[in-house]
């Protein structure tokens, strides 16, 4: 199968972007300005390379909400909402995000995802009315940091802004006359924000708890689902074994460390980098997953780069219930 590129990618100045992000642009020239533009809410991004899939069906909400780590059975129509599926030890599979236009849900992924995402789901459906499709090669994603639906077009709305399905076939004209960025200043600014991004800021050991995915992808308070003993142990009894920060990087270094570069502290390894990015007023920036028992004010080494640490999950999270002594 040939490698996908996004018609986008003829625009003058366009660089394409390296591996996870292939078949998009990485910036058109100018990253530093397209971040700006993106943080004064101006701009558009090319996330056609993302998998997009539908599920439909009058069950489909119910179904879904009892296969994902998210609270779905009452989902209002054009409300976002992010998801998990966990193994049945509460690791992250696969993260997803969602809406549903009143008659189907709709939801991008990571593109390695999608086929055994899709696999899973068609395994699961059992009796329950739905019809699951990979509709990538019909839609595409693109990412507006406008907090408003502004037109037709499904979108996926959050206070960072938000994502467009739009069909494939549109994707030029859609993008015709906008300010377009590149997925460069698109994850600078995921980074600045502590979001995740499953594949390079996890691994498959990853639990919710440990890069801040409770609260935002998983419900406490719903039913059963794969992997929801592990959730509910840890948020209650137990702290996670690692958690994530935000690296701020040394300066000077003219290179960024490299996805899986070692977090060193006193010469021990106790991490690993996942996303790095230049930010354009914070610098050099990472986010990392490291041990629980790291101190929060240690010096650290990101893939020989000398980083300060931003916490972003807290060391004790989880412990919700103590045990008392008699």
């Amino acid at each position: 199968m040939d490698a996908y590129r996004s018609p986008l990618l003829a625009t003058p100045g366009a660089v394409a972007a390296t591996e996870p992000d292939e078949g998009v642009a990485g910036h058109y020239g100018d990253p530093f300005r397209e971040q700006r533009r993106l943080a004064a809410g101006e701009g558009t991004v090319d996330l056609s390379h993302r998998a997009v899939m539908r599920v439909g069906g009058p069950d489909r909400l119910t179904w879904l909400h009892q296969l994902l780590t998210q609270h779905l059975e009452r989902l209002a129509p054009r409300q976002a909402t992010s998801a998990l599926v966990l193994d049945a030890n509460g690791r992250v599979e696969h993260a997803l995000y969602g809406v549903d236009d009143g008659e189907s849900f709709w939801f991008h992924t990571e593109p390695a995802s999608a086929e055994p995402l899709r696999e899973y789901l068609e395994k699961m459906k059992f009796w329950s009315q739905v019809e699951i499709a990979d509709v990538t090669d019909e839609y595409a994603v693109v990412w507006e940091p406008v907090a408003t639906a502004a037109d037709s077009h499904l979108s996926r709305v959050t206070e960072r802004g938000r994502d467009v399905f739009v069909p494939r076939a549109e994707l030029a004209a859609y993008a015709a006359g906008t300010e377009l960025a590149g997925v460069w200043a698109y994850e600078a600014l995921r980074i600045e924000a502590h979001e995740p991004r499953a594949g390079l800021d996890t691994d498959d050991r990853t639990i919710p708890h440990e890069v801040g995915w409770i609260g935002t992808a998983v419900h406490l308070d719903k039913g059963c689902y794969r992997g929801q003993e592990t959730v509910a142990r840890v948020h209650t009894l137990g702290r996670p074994p690692r958690r994530l920060v935000l690296l701020h990087l040394d300066g000077s270094v003219d290179t960024l460390p490299e996805h899986g570069a070692p977090v060193e502290l006193d010469g021990r390894t106790v991490g690993t980098v996942g996303s790095a990015a230049r930010h354009h007023e914070l610098g050099p920036v990472a986010l990392a997953v490291v041990k629980r028992s790291t101190p929060v004010d240690a010096e650290l080494l990101a893939g020989g780069v000398a980083a300060a640490q931003e916490v972003v999950v807290d060391p004790e999270v989880g412990l919700h219930v103590r045990t008392q002594l008699r």
